[in-house]
């Protein structure tokens, strides 16, 4: 559920800054202890930290690739660094004239805007932001040294411009009063701390704590085209807090205030107490989650009330007392993946994957980024004609269009685009295929919007204008990277045998796995238009499970027309007899065939399973299919 996995979070994260005072410990060097040094000590896979004359506890540090990872905020509290996370997963640590830049997942880091190479990327661990120990720490000045037992030293010479560790603010803003954000249309009083964000990439969910650790509050927009009163919006958050395990002692509901609203205080399984609040506006439900974490009663939480109260929605970008959270400039987010060296701009409200470069519009639409290596010899013309042989190969006559091949410069690069026209059997889709070849290496943009979609399709120039990238990045980081998997023969297979359940088969290379563990019961393969899957279970007999199987689709045809099954055969297949059925189907518009084969070796009953839409089946993808079922062997019985 993902309130519950970011209320785990954000309470980790406030935990590993919890401090547990005692006195300095007996193994303390003289030089940790100096007036004029600010020092910490840590022992990888100890939560006990030596700090500036105390202990205290944090998120255990630990090793990974060789690299001491420790919480973020130690660097906070020990040193008084500023710390920020900007778009989501920008990490910076900031001291007098130092800045460190991370990303988190991301093995490139900016240390005073020099590029290096990190031995371990940034993680978020158990809810905790986790950094390179000496990387953040050499990048702000700090020295680090060898203490007795394992332990690590790092001491820094406080400096005039750092920020003073009694002043909570989550930035240097002045004449700031509120936060708010301008795409989700929210605001609220401006709480203290650090602004954590989220783990979907996008500002739908933002999550701050106080620096004293005594609160931690999330707010949730999410689109909601039903309008919803007070009493709807306290049955959720009833029904949420018993789905979530949670006590519900105290509840609200308020349909005469300006914004309807209600409210729970629930206590959870560890004993917290939170406030939680729903708003339904702007055809928008907007939760707000709170949790006192010293409250010994829920009725601590009304010294928050004022807090609470002030959330208001709606934004007024004159107010020049509001911090904007948003970082959506004219109806676009700034995004990219530092790995390949390529930043874009990505409408709001899409769903983000950096780590794939993948963004998705909620009608359909798509851009997909690939980076990958050019084969010796090959051109931009010979790749387009690759391209168009795909899709060729992939759809039927009657279900694409070659549109054409024409000039295109992306990054200050030229390159060639094909446009391309398909249909599954559920309406036209456009496709813009961008190449560009540069250094030995293709990159490859497709952008695939609905025709019924305009706007979307209007925005392809605009996302391929804010395209940039550094093409020294991928030459730096890559040798030779894997092929495009659409472009791999079909001809070309890879064996693939389970001894748990005593079978092989060939696989097409071109073929995505979904599930590709032959040792676990069941193997899920997918391809432009199709499905190829294998289960493999002990059952009573092979006539049970066939028996099963067509009762299942008997009752299927009664609440789905277009369901029929054409033909049952009893045939022999890998050596043994098998019942083969095989149906047609159109679900959500899309036409498909679809074929199961079930057999029995011992007592495991085995069922194949291909399916392949009627506008993707071609010669070369039902051959693909043929061949693999060919390929079908049984390797032993007990």
């Amino acid at each position: 559920m993902k309130r519950k996995a970011l209320i785990k979070m954000g309470s980790a994260l406030l935990a590993c800054s919890v401090a547990l005072s005692a006195a300095v410990p007996a193994w303390a060097d003289r030089a940790d202890s100096a007036a004029d040094k600010l020092t910490f000590k840590i022992t990888t896979g100890s939560a006990s930290v030596w700090m500036n004359g105390k202990t205290e506890n944090i998120a255990k540090p630990y090793l990974d690739h060789g690299t001491v990872m420790v919480p973020v905020g130690l660097f906070k509290r020990a040193f008084g660094t500023e710390v920020r996370l900007e778009n989501s997963d920008i990490v910076k640590v900031m001291y007098g004239p130092h800045i460190v830049s991370m990303t988190i997942g991301s093995n490139t880091a900016w240390i005073d805007g020099k590029k290096v190479k990190l031995g371990a990327a940034p993680a978020i661990v158990s809810g905790t932001l986790m950094v390179p120990l000496r990387v953040v720490a050499e990048g702000i000045g700090a020295d680090i040294a060898p203490g007795s037992m394992g332990a690590l030293v790092v001491s820094l010479s406080p400096s005039e411009t750092s920020v003073d560790e009694d002043d909570p603010g989550i930035d240097t803003d002045l004449g700031k009063t509120k936060i708010g954000n301008s795409y989700y249309g929210w605001t609220i009083n401006y709480p203290s701390g650090l602004l954590l964000g989220d783990s979907e990439r996008d500002e739908s969910i933002v999550s701050f704590s106080d620096a004293d650790n005594t609160y931690y509050f999330e707010v949730h927009t999410s689109d909601q085209d039903v309008k919803l009163g007070a009493e709807d919006l306290l049955d959720m958050l009833v029904e949420n807090a018993k789905d979530a395990g949670q006590l519900v002692v105290d509840r609200g509901s308020f349909p005469q205030a300006k914004v309807p609203y209600a409210r729970i205080i629930v206590k959870d399984a560890d004993g917290t107490f939170w406030e939680n609040r729903m708003y339904y506006g702007n055809d928008r439900l907007y939760e707000v989650y709170f949790a006192d974490l010293t409250a010994a009663n829920y009725k601590d939480l009304k010294k928050y009330t004022g807090l609470l109260d002030s959330f208001n929605i709606g934004y007024n970008p004159l107010d020049k007392t509001i911090k904007d959270l948003s970082t959506v400039k004219n109806g676009m987010r700034h995004e990219g993946n530092d790995d390949y060296g390529i930043t874009l701009d990505v409408p709001a409200g899409w769903k983000v994957d950096n780590a794939n470069m993948f963004y998705e519009s909620k009608s359909g639409s798509y851009l997909k980024l690939k980076v990958s290596s050019s084969p010796r010899g090959s051109s931009l013309e010979q790749w387009s004609e690759e391209l168009k042989t795909w899709v060729k190969e992939s759809f039927v006559p009657d279900s694409y269009q070659i549109v054409g091949t024409s000039p295109i410069e992306v990054s200050g690069e030229k390159g060639l685009m094909n446009e391309v026209r398909y249909n599954y059997g559920d309406g036209w889709i456009t496709e813009y295929e961008v190449m560009l070849l540069r250094d030995g290496y293709r990159y490859y943009a497709e952008y695939s919007a609905p025709e019924d979609q305009k706007g979307d399709i209007a925005k392809f120039k605009d996302l391929m204008k804010s395209i940039n990238i550094d093409f020294k990045v991928v030459s730096g980081t890559f040798g030779t990277m894997e092929d495009d998997s659409f472009l791999i023969s079909k001809m070309k297979t890879t064996t693939k045998q389970s001894k748990t359940f005593k079978y092989r088969i060939d696989i097409p290379q071109y073929w995505t796995a979904n599930q590709d563990k032959f040792e676990k019961s069941t193997v899920d393969y997918q391809f432009t238009g199709g499905r190829f899957l294998i289960t493999a279970e002990k059952a009573a007999s092979l006539e049970a499970a066939v028996n099963q199987l067509k009762s299942y689709y008997t009752e299927a045809a009664k609440y789905q027309k277009d369901l029929k099954v054409e033909k049952t055969e009893n045939i022999t297949f890998a050596g043994v007899p098998a019942v083969s059925l095989t149906l047609h189907q159109i679900k959500e518009g899309i036409p498909y065939s679809a074929r199961q084969i079930i057999l029995q070796k011992d007592d495991i009953v085995y069922t194949i399973s291909a399916s392949l839409n009627d506008a993707n089946a071609t010669a070369a993808q039902k051959d693909a299919i043929e061949r693999t079922l060919n390929t079908f062997a049984l390797t032993g019985s007990k």
